[in-house]
């Protein structure tokens, strides 16, 4: 407490702290020389000062000079740098592209430009990136996007989530610097990885929907393309200290080069971080780096590598809970029954019933962890190497540790005045996994009363490992392992045939391996621990010690090879262009651990390699003025992920998968006034997804094993989205999002599928039957308003408040358990909920190369208590009785309750 009264009292005198100087206050816009729009995000600095500002999104600025300055430098990725006297009080500056650039890394990430375009996007600048995310995990920056929802799920460092119009990450593409990130597996993205990646982004654009981009990504629902900062044309640096709610600590230090000898520069940053966490038990610890470097070889090469990763570990909150488990106060505000929280003794219940006492942790509780008191200081093994146990007071059952480095070289080249190369090479690294319990645990539930939400008891566990004989484990932590590599390649070429018509041609090539085993993390006071998994091994090799592997132990391998051509023809009013991309994806298996038919050999399977292609065009017309108007249409044919096509057990493949279908097309408008005070965007989609990937597995006439794809199931994602950006005066802006969604999936599904039946003899055909038709999709809010006001009263103070309005959102559920034709009920229904945040900053009014900006944020100010993420009828932590097997209210909902009002604050400190 002393130490925190310090902190603010420091922030205190920092923050009033200041002198008055001769100074000299100077406004303009900034515009692009080409077509005399305005460009957000270029950097504005005072020569030989680290005085500077960001052009807000109509490219207007201001700026303070200290006295005795006399230039402004004007820099912007992929424009000319321009050095401008200071002549007056109003300084607008036009930027033309550089020579011997076209703005490659927007090439290369496939970027849309405004008014251009046709497609649906929105951009993230590094300024509000700074005033608005706090240290949180960078995908929650995104939300004052129309129909984006991101949350903090559970609550540990890293372990967020991003919604597109519905679609969740697995048919969003994330990338960095124009590299795919997603899991080449099963298409997930896990933001734990990329730990401090938000200190490096220089912008991130969202396109919805199919977006432009060329690559053939999973961007269904939209493409998150986030851009690193480039290697500063301006020597100098920075140094940031936070604190924050859960004893949250974070240093950052930045340091640039500038440019030397106009050949050469460097850009580069460190960040740690450290915390308890809000949520119980979700502490967090963590190394982030960034690293970028140019080259210019001559005015027809140049170079540029990118690195940028974190190694980190921290405690999760996996488990969603019935919302009694977070106490019967909560559970009741939002409109349980009294018979979720009912207490039966156990020899009076039925075994379906289920019941839940008060949780003692409320908002807070986390069934992930438990005390433990027992004499113990076992050993625990993770990433080779034995560690000491993180507390002493207490364990998690759900850690996750990981490192995964990205780096990327990217070589553009000049090759005649209208032809031009870019080239991205990329190498990323994953090693690491997260905890678990495995065996025969002892569980402790809350007043020792039985029900889902439960802890394991360490104590006791601990006692019933030292009874057995020779001190076998029959209870153990254990750790699933995920280490892998991939590799890849994409290159563009494109070729200028006239100032209004370009193509380009393009390859993108990867390929991954990946390792998935368990080993023994902590024997829990054991000795041994007996698995006889790995059928290799005879009886003497049961016994398993720390670090060594145990269930299962595969390797399985993706290879993807694709081409695209992209053309484009654009004059003053008309922009068109059409993408047309082919791909191949092939993927094998190998279990270590089982045996093939012949006896000696590792079972394995190999797929063929299967096809996918898409094709994309757009149309965006600008009749007069501001005014522009697009549309767009898309077919995507998406080749099913590994999980889809082999069991990662059986190693069973899919003799002949089908393709995903996505038909999607918008059409919108955008308007921008002449004074480029006013930014008004609206557009429709409608997205169908058809023959969603379902796979079942069957059994063959050898008695082996094998995958089947049930077909037949639909979805369709529609509706519209509006963003307006408003600065009245130079004191104010506004903005305003709003989105309004109908998702539903689009029929009932019946078919049949044949599989051999052991008992007759012969093959059987057997039905299925999905009851959907008219059931919402769910996991994100379909309605979702947002808008917020900044003010800034004097020179360098921002005080911004963010609103946030959500409802019709749906809970999470999977189609394929709607097999009862009598359950048909609508899915739940979560509560709405409203929530503001405040961000506050200001730039103290410091003359010479030393800058000092101190700054605030309060999330969920108001402190509401509301839902944020849920499951329907889910199977594990919900309320059950034989009246109510298909009940789709809140007594049969597991759900994650939002975070509680939490803040950070610092102070930066540029040179």
């Amino acid at each position: 407490m002393r130490s925190l009264n310090k902190f603010f009292l420091l922030m205190v005198f920092v923050f009033f702290t200041g002198f008055a100087v001769a100074q000299t206050t100077v406004s303009g816009t900034v515009t692009s020389e080409d077509d005399d729009t305005p460009i957000a995000g270029v950097t504005i600095m005072v020569k030989g000062t680290t005085v500077g500002t960001v052009a807000d999104m109509n490219g207007k600025y201001m700026i303070t000079a200290p006295a005795g300055s006399q230039f402004l430098v004007f820099s912007y990725v992929g424009m000319q740098t321009k050095e401008v006297a200071i002549s007056g009080s109003v300084i607008n500056v036009k930027l033309g592209i550089e020579s011997s650039e076209i703005a490659e890394i927007y090439v290369i990430a496939d970027r849309a430009k405004e008014r251009e375009t046709p497609v649906a996007f929105s951009d993230v600048e590094k300024e509000t990136i700074e005033q608005q995310l706090g240290s949180r995990d960078l995908p929650l920056v995104m939300n004052m996007t129309p129909s984006v929802y991101s949350t903090a799920s559970g609550g540990g460092a890293g372990d967020a989530r991003i919604n597109v119009r519905g679609f969740n990450q697995r048919n969003v593409a994330i990338m960095i610097n124009g590299v795919p990130v997603n899991d080449m597996e099963n298409g997930w993205v896990y933001w734990s990885n990329w730990d401090g990646v938000a200190d490096a982004t220089s912008s991130i654009q969202m396109q919805r929907g199919l977006s432009a981009v060329n690559l053939a990504t999973p961007s269904i629902g939209g493409t998150m393309n986030i851009l690193t900062s480039p290697a500063e044309k301006s020597k100098g640096g920075s140094a940031k200290l936070e604190y924050g709610s859960g004893n949250f600590m974070k240093m950052s230090l930045t340091g640039n080069t500038g440019m030397i000898k106009d050949k050469f520069a460097l850009s580069a940053s460190l960040v740690a971080k450290q915390g308890a966490g809000v949520i119980d038990a979700t502490y967090t610890k963590a190394l982030a780096y960034y690293l970028g470097a140019s080259y210019k070889v001559n005015d027809n090469h140049k170079l540029e590598v990118y690195a940028v990763g974190a190694a980190q570990y921290h405690g999760q909150n996996l488990y969603k809970q019935n919302i009694a488990a977070y106490g019967h106060d909560i559970a009741k505000d939002f409109g349980a029954d009294d018979s979720t929280l009912l207490k039966f003794p156990e020899a009076d219940r039925d075994s379906l019933y289920t019941n839940f006492a008060d949780a003692k942790g409320g908002r807070f509780y986390n069934e992930n962890w438990g005390p433990i008191s027992v004499d113990y200081n076992g050993k625990q093994s993770w990433n080779g190497k034995e560690h000491d146990r993180l507390n002493a007071d207490f364990m998690s059952e759900r850690e996750n540790y990981f490192h995964k480095p990205l780096a990327n070289l990217n070589w553009y080249a000049t090759w005649a005045p209208k032809v031009k190369q870019y080239t991205t090479l990329y190498y990323s690294g994953g090693k690491g996994g997260g905890s678990g319990t495995l065996g025969s645990m002892r569980w402790s539930y809350h007043e020792g009363i039985t029900s889902p939400s439960r802890f394991v008891s360490w104590d006791e566990t601990y006692n019933n490992n030292h009874v057995t004989k020779n001190d076998t484990s029959v209870g153990i932590l254990r750790n699933s392992v995920n280490n892998q590599w991939t590799i890849g390649a994409i290159s563009r070429a494109q070729f200028l045939f006239s100032d209004k018509f370009k193509a380009q041609l393009g390859v993108d090539w990867r390929t991954a391996e990946i390792d998935h085993y368990r080993e023994v993390r902590d024997l829990l006071g054991g000795s041994v621990y007996i698995d006889a998994s790995n059928e290799f091994e005879t009886e003497a090799d049961y016994g398993k010690t720390l670090g060594d592997k145990i269930a299962y132990y595969n390797t399985n391998t993706v290879d993807w090879m694709g081409y695209f051509a992209q053309a484009e023809y654009n004059t003053q009013k008309l922009t068109a262009y059409g993408t047309f991309g082919h791909s191949f994806i092939k993927y094998t298996y190998t279990n270590h651990f089982k045996k093939a038919e012949d006896g000696t050999s590792e079972l394995s399977a190999v797929t063929n390699y299967i096809p996918g292609y898409q094709l994309k065009g757009g149309l965006s017309f600008r009749p007069v003025g501001g005014l522009s108007v697009f549309g767009n249409y898309g077919y995507i044919s998406k080749a099913p992920i590994f999980d889809n096509v082999i069991d990662d057990y059986s190693g069973a493949i899919a003799e002949n998968p089908e393709n995903e279908i996505f038909n999607a097309y918008e059409f919108g408008v955008n308007y921008q006034t002449p004074k480029k005070d006013l930014d008004i965007k609206l557009n429709y989609y409608n997205t169908k997804w058809t023959n969603r990937a379902i796979s079942k597995g069957v059994q063959t006439e050898t008695g082996g094993d094998a995958i089947v794809f049930l077909t037949g199931m639909g979805q369709t994602h529609k509706g519209f989205e509006f963003e307006a950006a408003y600065k009245p005066i130079d004191l104010i802006e506004v903005r305003a999002i709003a989105a309004i969604g109908n998702w539903t999936y689009l029929n009932n599904v019946t078919g049949t599928y044949r599989t051999y039946d052991d008992g007759s003899g012969t093959f059987v055909s057997e039905d299925y039957n999905y009851y959907i038709e008219g059931l919402k999709v769910g996991d994100m809010p379909q309605t979702q308003f947002g808008g917020s006001l900044a003010i800034l009263p004097v020179k360098g103070l921002r005080i911004q408040f963010d609103v946030r309005y959500y409802s019709n959102h749906y809970a999470d559920f999977d189609p394929i358990k709607r097999t009862d034709s009598t359950d048909t009920e609508q899915v739940w229904l979560t509560p709405a909920y409203f929530l503001a945040d405040l961000h506050l900053s200001y730039k103290l009014p410091l003359d010479g190369k030393i800058g000092v900006e101190v700054f605030g944020h309060v999330f969920n100010l108001l402190d509401e208590i509301y839902i944020q993420d849920a499951v329907d009828n889910s199977s594990y932590n919900a309320f059950y009785g034989y009246d109510n097997r298909f009940s789709h209210t809140i007594n049969s909902a597991e759900v994650y309750l939002g975070l509680p009002r939490t803040f950070n604050a610092g102070v930066k400190i540029t040179f």
